[in-house]
């Protein structure tokens, strides 16, 4: 690889980890090429992008991002998962590859520049994804509206309620 490619990679890293709202590490221990192209599906289809590069490019290309004590995590053969918009889908998805495939190890990562553990990432994936969570905001705002609706429907509800047993009563010929 000569120097212009380098810089492109660099530069293609810098702006990589500059747009990730999650950047984690993996270790690959001996990933078929199905098993890896597998792995790179789930974290497409979860809005997130897996990369491999030389750990000295990318320490390079992290040293001036808010990922930069990431590189103390740089150490064989290792695979960067970025996430861009819903970081929790991104890490569900990497573990969830995890768990079911032994030759891949999350070592950690960072959340908005913030390093976390393996545990903090499990933790991380553990948590409701951005579609559960608008559909819990959607109900929570919906159910006061509800609730008063119910609350101004109620009185007259109540007043047909006795209107209809009163006309039924008159019906049945009985007296009051």
């Amino acid at each position: 690889m000569n120097r212009s490619e380098k810089e492109t990679v660099i530069s293609e890293l810098h702006d990589t980890f500059g747009r990730a709202s999650v950047a984690l590490v993996a270790t690959n221990k001996g990933l078929t090429v199905g098993e890896s192209t597998a792995l790179r599906s789930a974290i497409r289809a979860a809005g997130g992008e897996m990369r491999v590069a030389k750990h000295t490019l990318t320490k390079l290309a992290v040293a001036d991002t808010r990922y930069g004590d990431l590189t103390s995590m740089l150490e064989g053969p290792r695979g960067l998962i970025f996430g861009f918009d819903d970081p929790v889908g991104v890490a569900k998805a990497l573990v969830d590859f995890a768990e079911d495939h032994d030759k891949i190890a999350i070592d950690g990562g960072a959340l908005e520049g913030e390093v976390i553990a393996e545990a903090g990432v499990e933790s991380l994936a553990k948590m409701p994804d951005l579609g559960t969570l608008r559909s819990r905001l959607v109900g929570l705002v919906q159910s006061p509206a509800s609730r008063i609706a119910s609350q101004v429907t109620a009185p007259s509800t109540r007043i047909a309620g006795a209107i209809a047993a009163r006309i039924k009563q008159l019906e049945e010929g009985g007296e009051s």
